[in-house]
């Protein structure tokens, strides 16, 4: 079955700068499966502090800074929200926390390390006693483990764990007592590439494999020894090395360090495995492991223990063991892919014969009668249950089994039970349906590739459609962009020059870093910088600066502004690589030619110099990794254009048209929309978008229009209405209601050049804490950015204060119903409060 895998061909796939989920269900009418269906992924970011633990907490309100017991209320990623001991259900003084920076410890830390521990002075008013609340409390088992507040484990999500380099073992997937050690080479979002030890130098096949980290094969280091497992490399490798070889292989793998918090995170919540009533020789149906397309019968070769038991794949040309090792799996009761025997026929589903099977339809009671066997009777199976979230024609993203490198868009085409069938997208030659089940490890919903930096096989799109999407200007030598590259074809041309002679050349590109704590300019989305990968590379220049061009520009307010900035002038100042990039906003898309630079040499000044074009810090993406604080001191910036930035003019009118919008319109809009008025925000984005033009004559208008918005920009800061606009919207006066919460932009917000001279650059404040907030207050907030049509939805759904800062992209989508554009602009906002809230109200 492997010599049928399916050929990628580079250009089959959609461009990666064109493909886009929400476009995508949009123009299909899909819905994505709920990110809540993927248990697995969720498992994965957990830190593992959970509501109700106790934990010590440093009191920076007291001057001597002493200890005291807290109470975890809720979790939001890294961030904490806790109440003091002593409160009960009051949650006037809750605060949150970063689990990375704070002072937090383990109980009975304090009173080991000789620190203080006294009441805040809230708690010393309401509790005269509070030593014996101490003691109480201290006395309580539910204290935070000491492993997640300590290093190694500080903080860090299972995922964060299993870094590269990092080693686990592998249980076999056929016999129960046998083990093997493998290096995880690299971690995707906890999907691990494992390369296993001994093969070291060897091509990937078959010296490594992809599991999920919470693949029950896995252990940690010295879990074989611990069990009395055989070490026992898996036996298609061993011709690869001698027998000598191998035994110091084996020593290697006794002589591996013990890791506790790997130990720990492995050995929790471990399900329970029931006992099963299988005997040898009963017989089933059973998915083929080997291709996962086709349900046919099964035996039960062997029994292990009351817990596992090998299952078989019928094969009745008589094939020897050895070549039909793939055919066979360890199951236990609870085992997906096994099926009491008529199954498939109650389902309404075809039955698949067993090679050499003769007749012309398979039937069970006739082949039972044959093979003299009973079938395995249905008490043996678990009860079938169909609560799940999965429906046809849902979209999501699921792993190639026949090349598990590759991530592919797929479609629910079929649903029984708990097993879906999926069709994937993105192959050159068609493929049948798979069948996984529901809580599969290698499915994934929508955008988890682009969450993880990894590529996904796009959808096929046929030539001649690609090419009437764009209408394109080229610049003046109307050169022919270079031939789009699959991001499969941009990955491995990395890979493949990192690894050759070019690794230490002068044009390898070092690894470039996205500074996401760095002032992020006028241009581009902050909270989407800090979504970005940690870093692009190493690779060739060419190829490694397009990817985080590509990226900077999908994280803009508007792509095309930052597009138009970045866009070849025309005089070449670099001599260097001219690559066509593309953008898209608001369904629009845009093409212009970027000069890169080709060699080693040059890449930190140029990346140096794209920033200071964006008007951001110069550290922002570069070769250097920023740790703890920029040497630019930009963190005191707001969104005014960067003070440290001196803009070279440009002859706007000198230059032709470079790209243009794929639908042109007739005119040239400008809206006069006051700055004041709550729709301003909306209106005010298309106004130096060249979408709009369509002549070279509009164009310069345009370009001038822009000049002069752009010279008054520097001087002035948009302001956001305030959460009571005034009845009739007036420009210079509002009006607010004395306990409603008022903000004012700071971060977040991209620049509008349509602002008053006379205001000064106004930061984002809350006049009260959201904890406070009712739910009047939180629609009063939301119908003042530009997501008020959404404000009926926070109304319906009694969303208070509290409630609004736990919500984050997967709930905004499940719970609102929200389509992934709006849901990404709704957060974008909630997480303005957030940020504002822990720098007013956190303490």
């Amino acid at each position: 079955m492997s010599q049928e895998s399916p050929e990628f061909d580079g250009d089959s796939a959609q461009d990666v700068s064109d493909f886009n989920w929400d476009d995508y269900l949009e123009e299909t009418g899909a819905l994505s499966v709920p990110h809540h269906a993927f248990k697995h992924v969720d498992q994965g970011l957990q830190t593992g502090l959970t509501p109700g633990m106790k934990l010590e907490v440093c009191v920076r309100s007291e001057a001597d800074s002493p200890y005291w017991v807290a109470n975890i209320i809720t979790t939001c990623g890294q961030l904490l929200l806790l109440r003091y001991e002593g409160y009960q259900d009051d949650r006037h003084a809750d605060f949150w926390c970063d689990i990375m920076t704070a002072d937090l410890h383990p109980l009975g830390w304090s009173r080991q390390h000789g620190k203080t521990m006294r009441a805040p002075e809230g708690v010393r008013e309401k509790h005269r006693g509070w030593e014996a609340l101490l003691e109480k409390a201290l006395a309580e088992d539910c204290g935070a483990p000491a492993s997640l507040l300590e290093l190694p484990q500080h903080g860090r999500d299972p995922v964060e764990l299993l870094c590269a380099g990092c080693y686990v073992e592998l249980q076999d997937g056929v016999d129960l007592d046998v083990a093997w050690a493998a290096e995880v080479e690299e971690n995707v979002g906890g999907r691990l590439k494992l390369r296993l030890l001994g093969t070291e130098g060897l091509p990937d096949t078959p010296a490594t494999l992809w599991l999920f980290y919470l693949n029950p094969r896995l252990h940690p280091p010295g879990w074989a020894k611990e069990h009395g497992c055989t070490l026992r490399p898996p036996a298609d490798l061993l011709t690869l090395r001698t027998e000598e070889e191998w035994e110091e292989v084996r020593q290697r793998i006794s002589d591996l360090p013990q890791d506790e918090s790997l130990t720990a995170e492995f050995n929790k919540d471990q399900p329970a495995i029931s006992a099963h009533c299988f005997k040898e020789g009963m017989k089933l149906e059973a998915v083929d492991p080997a291709a996962p397309i086709s349900i046919r019968a099964a035996t039960v070769t062997k029994v292990f223990n009351e817990q596992y038991f090998l299952v078989t794949m019928d094969d009745l040309c008589g094939i020897e063991e050895s070549e039909s090792g793939g055919r066979s799996f360890l199951c236990h009761k609870d085992s997906p892919r096994i099926f009491p025997t008529q199954w498939s026929l109650k389902n309404g589903l075809p039955l698949s014969p067993p090679p050499g099977y003769q007749g012309p339809d398979f039937d069970w009671a006739d082949y039972l009668k044959q093979c003299e066997a009973e079938a395995a009777p249905q008490h043996c199976f678990p009860t079938e249950q169909c609560d799940h979230s999965f429906k046809v024609a849902m979209k999501l993203e699921a792993v190639n089994p026949l090349s598990p490198e590759n991530i592919h868009v797929a479609t629910v085409t079929k649903v029984k039970g708990q097993y879906l069938w999926l069709s994937l997208e993105g192959l050159k030659q068609p493929m049948p349906e798979l069948i996984v089940h529901v809580d599969s490890l290698d499915i994934f919903p929508v955008s988890w590739c682009e969450t993880n930096g990894y590529p996904l096989v796009y959808p096929i799109k046929p030539s001649v459609e690609k090419d009437k999407k764009i209408a394109v200007v080229q610049p003046e030598k109307h050169r022919t962009p270079p031939k789009s590259l699959s991001p499969d074809t941009v990955k491995q041309q990395m890979a493949s020059q990192s690894e050759t002679g070019q690794g230490n050349g002068k044009y390898c590109c070092p690894k470039i870093y996205f500074n996401h704590r760095c002032f992020s300019g006028p241009y581009l989305n902050k909270g989407r910088i800090a979504e970005l990968p940690q870093f692009i590379g190493p690779g060739n220049c060419v190829l490694v600066l397009k990817e985080v061009l590509t990226l900077l520009i999908n994280s803009a307010y508007k792509p095309s502004r930052v597009l138009r900035e970045l866009q070849l002038d025309q005089e070449s100042r670099w001599q260097g690589h001219g690559e066509t990039l593309k953008a898209k906003y608001k369904g629009k898309s845009y093409r212009a030619t970027v000069e890169i630079v080709r060699t080693a040499d040059r890449v930190a000044d140029f990346c140096r110099k794209t920033c200071i074009k964006l008007e951001c810090c110069p550290n922002l993406f570069g070769p250097r990794m920023v740790l703890d604080r920029c040497s630019e001191n930009c963190s005191v910036l707001t969104k005014t254009k960067y003070s440290g930035v001196k803009r070279r003019g440009r002859k706007r009118k000198r230059r032709k048209q470079l790209f243009v919008h794929k639908k042109r319109r007739s005119s040239a809009s400008v809206d006069n929309t006051p700055a004041g008025s709550p729709q301003g925000s909306g209106e005010e984005e298309d106004l130096d978008e060249d979408d709009s033009l369509s002549e070279d004559s509009g164009s310069e208008l345009q370009d001038d229009l822009q000049d002069d918005s752009e010279q008054s920009f520097g001087k002035s800061q948009p302001t956001t209405p305030s959460p009571s606009p005034p009845a009739t919207p007036r420009p210079t006066r509002r009006r607010r209601k004395p306990h409603s919460p008022s903000f004012s932009d700071d971060e977040n917000r991209p620049p509008s050049p349509k602002t008053s001279k006379n205001e000064p650059p106004q930061k984002l404040c809350l006049d009260t804490s959201p904890l406070e907030w009712s739910v009047t207050d939180v629609v009063r907030f939301i119908r003042t950015t530009d997501c008020a049509p959404l404000a009926r939805i926070f109304l319906d759904q009694e969303i208070d204060g509290q409630a609004l800062l736990l919500l984050n992209l997967p709930t905004v989508q499940e719970c609102m119903d929200l389509k992934l554009g709006p849901a990404i602009k709704l957060c974008h906002h909630i997480e303005r409060v957030k940020l504002a809230f822990y720098q007013q109200f956190a303490t």
